[in-house]
């Protein structure tokens, strides 16, 4: 039966009780957001796993409030050497859950220190979701079981679609000869946990790795496709599901992940159709292949079809038989050391865990008949299974049209920017569009230069539903993470200030949402994805100092406030920006600034409260080291806004492009960014990435006219 994560608890096992206080005081130094001062600490365990001892923290604050938290650690006594490495966990999660879009729990720290509670450990967060035991999905609706594989088969294209090199994981393991390594690795692990007063060796399972010695597929030689990174216990029940969708949120246990071939990936989550290891006692185990499958579940041709097509990896079957023989046979090493574990009284799964021996030798006689047969698998998938055409199509259509891979080529959107897509277009249609008349109205009225209220109201309400700074790019979302919610000085931790660094999406990604977004002139700033706001808090995500940002890029990626680019003169030909005259000159302590700006974007809005300035701090140096980069609280003494300038007759109020005078402008020196000379390097990346995604913005604003929309502007 499906199971929520939190029926999943139990008392702690006495064997495995931890130094509560010591705890308490490790977590409230080094968690960010703990509650505190001495917080009431509940400490239950995880009943599910056979692995590594893992805990509920649930910690009560004195006024009111709690925060639950899940601990994961090593298991106490002598272990294999490299097992239980749950260092090896937290830099993975770490990785995934800053830099991609696998659903995986947030970590916030890792001790290696085995004097604070026995084992070293690491804290994540807690994920309250279904967890499916049983793979057979008693109790679940056909229609859901089927969702449920193909969530499942799709998640693992994720994993193995992940760019290792991009995310700092190119040294988490050797890519090549990961088949040769893993056999010889399970069988030292088999022979470490069986024989000399240990529990008996089954010669079979001998047998079965002189014959996978004998047979490791040629591919595997290479560092090439196909090798990436591997999870190493991709199973139904190592997946939390969310509460109420049939899609899964949070992969856990990946105490086994490494790089290597991403194959052995897919037979092992494929072993419900060969055979039911289950900790139980039965008479029978075997797989859905031997007792028939349940209505809903896909065939297995059907699961790979899937999986193949999400994660464009070519069909399995010519070495089909290898993985998953290989599989049964790390599966019985694996419960041949759970098993030994039993025997020595420190197995995290209890009971079942007595089972484990007679299951080990089960999975060995099963990989044995499945190396036998004359037939495993298919060599080509079945016309009905094959849905590589254009897997993202059921993720729905847009109105004018579907996507399709002769239009799109390799550059298809993913399931995750579908989605995203689709609710775009929704909330547009639904409150952007039937506002957008009165929004024009005011624009056009005397009190052009003041905010509508309705807007700030559907700010409110795109930030709710996860459509906020859907521009943020991955690197610079994970460098705010850090700055903004680990050390907790700038932001409380929370799902609500998760939305304010977006939605992980490369820019590419983010192209498809731009062409959505651009079909309003509002709705780019209703998801606070507006010009120049977007390249003003890349520069301060990139370049800021803790302080810049704690003053500047909070209010800006809450929506509080607005900003300007300060950057063309009238004077001069700005396109080249080394032609710029605006002085920045250090006194003492401050910056002193003069010049005139025009076409300042957004100066003009009454919400606008920073600029960011280029101007030269040092006209003898070289031609791109004499520019730099300043912060102007808009309210500074000197700061004169003249006029608004209009664009093709336009003023695009309530934003607008302001002329602007500054008359010796006095700014704090802590307001320069990155430092003197160095403007340049900021402009090149601030004007590369903001060009391409308001160009997109505009493009699609032209292709459409609506309630009173003349469109005009596609014309800047």
């Amino acid at each position: 039966m499906a199971k929520l994560t939190s029926e999943l608890l139990r008392p702690v096992d006495p064997a495995h009780a931890l130094d509560e206080a010591a705890l308490l005081r490790y977590a409230a130094a080094n968690v960010p957001g703990f509650p505190g001062p001495a917080p009431a600490l509940a400490l239950t365990q995880f009943g599910h796993g056979q692995s590594n001892p893992t805990y509920c923290i649930q910690a009560s604050a004195p006024g009111g409030g709690i925060r639950r938290y899940v601990l994961r650690k090593k298991p106490p006594g002598v272990i294999l050497q490299s097992a239980h490495a749950v260092e090896r966990e937290y830099q993975v999660l770490k990785a995934l859950g800053s830099h991609t879009d696998v659903p995986v729990p947030k970590v916030y720290c890792l001790c290696t220190d085995a004097n604070v509670i026995g084992t070293p450990f690491y804290i994540m967060e807690y994920m309250e979701g279904i967890i499916y035991p049983d793979s057979m999905l008693p109790g679940v609706a056909p229609s859901k079981r089927r969702a449920i594989y193909f969530s499942t088969a799709k998640t693992l294209a994720a994993i193995h679609r992940v760019d290792v090199n991009a995310i700092g994981l190119q040294k988490y393991g050797r890519r090549d000869n990961y088949c040769k390594r893993q056999v010889e690795r399970w069988e030292k692990q088999y022979l470490a946990s069986t024989g000399e007063g240990k529990p008996a060796r089954y010669q079979r399972m001998l047998d079965l790795a002189r014959w996978l010695k004998e047979n490791v597929p040629e591919e595997d030689s290479s560092a090439g496709a196909g090798t990436g990174l591997v999870h190493g216990d991709f199973r139904a029940d190592n997946l939390v599901f969310h509460p109420t969708e049939d899609r899964v949120i949070g992969v856990i246990d990946w105490e086994l992940s490494t790089l290597g071939n991403q194959m052995c990936d897919v037979a092992y989550s494929c072993l419900p159709y060969i055979i039911d290891a289950t900790l139980s006692e039965r008479t029978s185990y075997g797989g859905f292949q031997h007792t028939g499958i349940p209505d809903g579940i896909p065939q297995l041709e059907e699961y790979l079809s899937v999986y193949c097509s999400f994660s464009a990896r070519p069909w399995p079957a010519a070495n089909w038989k290898f993985y998953v023989a290989f599989s049964l046979f790390r599966g019985a090493s694996i419960y041949a050391g759970v098993y030994h574990r039993w025997t020595m009284g420190n197995a995290s799964g209890g009971e079942r865990a007595k089972f484990a021996g007679r299951i080990a030798n089960t999975m060995v006689d099963c990989a044995c008949d499945f190396i036998n047969r004359e037939h495993v698998l298919q060599k080509q998938p079945s016309m009905g299974f094959q849905v590589s055409a254009a897997p993202w199509q059921e993720f729905g259509r847009e109105q004018e049209g579907s996507i399709s891979t002769k239009d799109q080529g390799k550059f298809v959107p993913s399931e995750k920017v579908m989605h995203l897509r689709k609710k775009l277009m929704k909330f547009i249609e639904d409150h952007i569009y039937p506002m957008e008349s009165e929004f024009y109205k005011l624009a056009q009225s005397t009190s052009r230069w003041t905010i509508h209220p309705e807007e700030e109201t559907l700010k409110a309400l795109a930030k709710k539903e996860g459509l906020w700074n859907l521009f943020i790019p991955l690197d610079s979302a994970a460098r705010a993470r850090k700055l903004l919610f680990e050390d907790g000085s700038l932001v409380s931790p929370g799902s609500s200030n998760d939305l304010l660094l977006g939605a992980g999406l490369t820019n590419l990604e983010y192209g498809y949402l731009c062409e959505i977004m651009g079909r309003s002139v509002w709705a780019p700033q209703i998801f606070n994805c507006a010009a120049p706001d977007t390249g003003n808090m890349e520069v301060l995500l990139r370049y800021g100092t803790k302080e810049q940002q704690k003053q500047w890029l909070v209010p800006l990626l809450e929506g509080k406030i607005r900003s300007g680019f300060a950057m063309t003169e009238p004077q001069v030909a700005s396109s080249d920006a080394t032609n710029i005259e605006c002085s920045i000159s250090r006194q003492g302590d401050f910056y002193v600034i003069n010049g005139r700006k025009w076409w300042t974007s957004g100066a003009m809005d009454p919400r606008c409260k920073i600029l960011i300035l280029m101007g030269k701090t040092d006209f003898s140096a070289p031609k791109h080291k004499q520019q730099s980069m300043i912060l102007v609280d808009i309210n500074t003494p000197g700061v004169q806004i003249k006029r608004p300038l209009l664009v093709f007759g336009f003023d695009d109020a309530p934003h607008g492009h302001a002329e602007i005078v500054f008359e010796n402008v006095r700014v704090p020196v802590t307001n320069i960014l990155l430092g003197e000379g160095r403007g340049f390097e900021i402009a090149q990346v601030r004007e590369a990435r903001s060009w391409k995604t308001t160009s997109l913005h505009e493009a699609n604003r032209g292709s459409r006219t609506r309630n009173g929309s003349d469109g005009r502007e596609g014309l800047k």
